[in-house]
């Protein structure tokens, strides 16, 4: 279990948001955190704390007016530490190795996979013929749907488009032997607790602690050092983990210091 830390970039500014409030109209998000420093600062410290296998995280669409703000800061950070990040955000299999070539060590996927309320195979295997297996993070981020009535019966299922649209793929264990095929790793935010330091999506944890077989990195809802407990007790300290709002970088109470050490 090892911490990856984050940049999330949002028109132009590395931000944090609660996941479940972005939206493509009007580019508009709920923030937790703005920063004044830019992406490559953030990358640099990452570099120099030897912290490896990151995320950075485009979160304007290419149609929105800000894209091209956010994509330069995303590459600057990219400049600044070669090899040590991975990039989401608009990736398909024609600009995956542009990032690659600009330093990313992998690119993280979910739109182009994950297109309507299906998984796009033959995209799939166009981004993996285009830059290998050994460079590609499936994002599955998800949140629970089901009977409103009845939360015990709600599942988790993959959500695209920014977080703001359901699939019809239901996160099971068969689903993920099945894309552990196409890639190296796996990025799966817990949506409906994204942002919000209320503690981790338990039942999503255990799932893929239980599964574990090939590198995951869980993002969503450790807001304290007890909720870091916690989420290794739950994961068998087999999931590696990314902290955004909570931490003291980007505003929280979490030392970012003590999660180097």
């Amino acid at each position: 279990m090892k911490f990856r830390p984050c940049i999330d970039i949002h028109n132009g500014k590395v931000k944090q948001i609660v996941g479940g409030s972005l939206h493509d109209k009007g580019d508009e998000a709920k923030t937790n955190f703005a920063s004044e420093l830019g992406a490559d600062y953030y990358a640099r410290m990452y570099q120099k704390d030897g912290l490896k296998g990151g995320h950075i995280i485009l979160l304007n669409p290419v149609s929105s007016e800000y894209y091209e703000a956010t994509k330069a800061q995303a590459l600057l950070a990219l400049k600044s530490y070669p090899k040590g990040m991975q990039i989401g955000g608009g990736i398909t299999a024609e600009n995956a190795k542009e990032y690659l070539d600009a330093g990313a060590s992998h690119v993280i996927v979910t739109s182009y996979v994950f297109q309507g309320e299906h998984i796009n195979w033959e995209h799939l295997k166009k981004l993996v013929a285009a830059v290998g297996k050994e460079h590609v993070v499936l994002d599955l981020s998800c949140r629970k749907k089901g009977n409103a009535a009845a939360e015990a019966t709600k599942e988790y299922y993959i959500v695209t488009n920014r977080w703001q649209t359901f699939t019809d793929v239901k996160l099971t264990t068969e689903v993920l032997d099945e894309l552990a095929d196409y890639c190296d790793e796996f990025l799966v935010h817990g949506v409906d607790v994204e942002g919000k330091a209320s503690g981790t999506e338990e039942d999503l944890v255990k799932l893929l602690g239980d599964w574990a077989k090939i590198p995951v990195t869980y993002a969503g809802g450790i807001g304290s050092e007890e909720d870091l407990r916690q989420f290794e007790r739950i994961c068998g300290g087999k999931l590696d983990f990314t902290i955004g709002s909570a931490l003291d970088l980007f505003g929280g109470t979490i030392p970012y210091n003590k999660l180097v050490e």
